[in-house]
C-alpha cells in the first residue's frame, strides 16, 4: 500500500520548489511608490519671490602679518625692528584692535629658552591676539641622529 502512494507522487513534486513568490516585493515596491508620490511636490515646493538685481563687489581683507622674532638672547624684533620686551605688550594691544585681526608669527631662534617663548605667548594671550602661529625652517627627517 505504501508503494502506491509514492508511486503518484512525480519527480516534480519531490525536488524543491525553484520559484521566487513576487507578492511581498511588489507590495514594498508599490508602498515606496506611494511614499515619493506624496513626498515630490514637498520638496519642490517654494515660494516664488521675484528678487531685485544688484552689483556689488565682495571686499576681501586680508590680514596683516606681523612677524615677531625671538633670538637666542631673548632680543625681540617686531617686523624686523628691535623692540624692548616692555613695550611688547602695548604694541600687541594696538594690534589686536585691528580689522581684520593680524595674524603674529613667531620665530624664535632654537637656543632660546622656553620661558622666554612662554612670556612672549602669555603676552599675546593677555593683549587679545588670536591668531598666532610659529614660524620654523623645514629639516630633512632623514639627517637626523
Amino acid at each position: 500500500m505504501m508503494m502506491q502512494s509514492e508511486h503518484w507522487q512525480t519527480e516534480e513534486t519531490r525536488s524543491p520548489m525553484s520559484e521566487i513568490n513576487t507578492t511581498p516585493l511588489v507590495d514594498v515596491m508599490l508602498v515606496l511608490l506611494v511614499i515619493f508620490i506624496i513626498t515630490a511636490p514637498l520638496l519642490t515646493h517654494a515660494i516664488n519671490i521675484d528678487l531685485p538685481n544688484a552689483t556689488s563687489q565682495t571686499v576681501q581683507q586680508t590680514p596683516e602679518v606681523i612677524d615677531l622674532a625671538l633670538d637666542a638672547q631673548g632680543q625681540l624684533f617686531w617686523n624686523d625692528m628691535a623692540i624692548a620686551p616692555a613695550s611688547l605688550a602695548q604694541q600687541m594691544s594696538q594690534a589686536a584692535t585691528q580689522l581684520p585681526m593680524p595674524v603674529l608669527q613667531i620665530r624664535a631662534d632654537k637656543h632660546t629658552e622656553y620661558q622666554q617663548l612662554a612670556e612672549v605667548l602669555a603676552i599675546a594671550q593677555a593683549s587679545g591676539m588670536s591668531h598666532i602661529g610659529f614660524l620654523s625652517t623645514p629639516s630633512d627627517l632623514g639627517s637626523r641622529p
